[in-house]
């Protein structure tokens, strides 16, 4: 039977039900039938309700709050996958936690984009599509396919439909800036970057705004948003350097401690996120923040996938 002609089977866990739900709907099928529970003492169950032996399996999880719990379940997803005879089964996040840890930037450190790499195998991943990993090196701890996507065409999209002028991207620190590049090639912007410096975890210090960004609307351009030390300080940073206006946009809304309370309190015109996170309730009241979906981004590249075509068309 030719690969296409087989079934292709969609599940998601708990960690982000509504994207999966968009994702199908663009598709035109329907959620795979799976139990996913927890039982008293913190351990979790699963069950696929329906017959995937010879199938094209999907299984769409992010792993974000709570982390370990998103992420153990969707290693139990794809284990029961692969003892119920899946042909193939794609881990589809669109968040990658643990990412941050990429590196041994300080002695007796762990490498956490690497062990779950080695995890997502072990449980019977055969390959991975995922969005915005925090470092695109990343693909390379796996010894299987990965699709890497980005947001930046989302992105792009807004930001022309907000038909904003003298426009300049601006990366808030030294490892975005091929990011920001990207986008601001894409929309004959100006590049600006931010120099910062991180003491510890979870905190930043601006250092001097590189780039010429008085007068010009500036958009702080990043792959996640967690504690928003970094982009608020960034904006900060702009306002005091003269830019007009002041926007974020992260393709991760983690939005963890005091985010919310951070960004209501900075010059940011807009924040915008993708739904590759749900937002928390604090978050989605926050009317500084915009949401866009990345759910038809998703769903092309699973019918690419399931189809054995390009996905060339997705990247910029």
């Amino acid at each position: 039977m030719p690969f296409t002609e087989r079934a292709l089977k969609i599940f998601t866990g708990k960690s982000n039900p509504e994207l999966a739900g968009e994702i199908v709907e663009h598709l035109g099928v329907s959620l795979g039938d799976i139990k996913v529970k927890t039982f008293s003492d913190g351990e979790v169950y699963c069950q696929i309700q329906e017959n995937v032996r010879g199938c094209d399996v999907f299984m769409v999880q992010s792993t974000c709050h709570p982390v370990n719990q998103n992420l153990m379940e969707l290693l139990i997803m794809i284990d029961a996958a692969r003892r119920a005879s899946a042909e193939r089964i794609t881990a589809v996040l669109p968040y990658y936690g643990y990412a941050r840890q990429d590196k041994k930037d300080s002695p007796r450190v762990p490498i956490t984009a690497k062990l779950v790499a080695d995890m997502l195998v072990a449980a019977g991943a055969d390959r991975v599509l995922a969005m915005d990993m925090h470092a695109g090196q990343i693909q390379g701890f796996f010894n299987i396919p990965v699709d890497h996507l980005f947001a930046a065409p989302v992105a792009v999209q807004c930001i022309e439909k907000m038909d904003l002028k003298n426009l300049v991207m601006v990366a808030p620190d030294a490892g975005a800036v091929e990011r920001a590049r990207a986008v601001a090639k894409r929309m004959h912007a100006g590049l600006a970057i931010i120099d910062k410096r991180r003491p510890e975890p979870n905190r930043a210090k601006v250092m001097n705004v590189i780039g010429e960004v008085e007068g010009q609307t500036a958009i702080l351009y990043d792959d996640l948003v967690d504690t928003a030390g970094t982009l608020t300080l960034g904006a900060h940073a702009l306002a005091e350097a003269g830019a007009a206006a002041v926007y974020g946009f992260a393709t991760h809304a983690v939005l963890s401690g005091p985010a919310i309370e951070r960004i209501n309190d900075c010059p940011f015109e807009k924040v915008i996120v993708t739904n590759s996170i749900p937002l928390s309730e604090q978050a989605a009241a926050c009317s500084k923040i915009t949401v866009l979906s990345v759910a038809a981004l998703f769903a092309d590249a699973i019918r690419s996938i399931h189809e054995e075509t390009s996905l060339s068309s997705l990247f910029i």
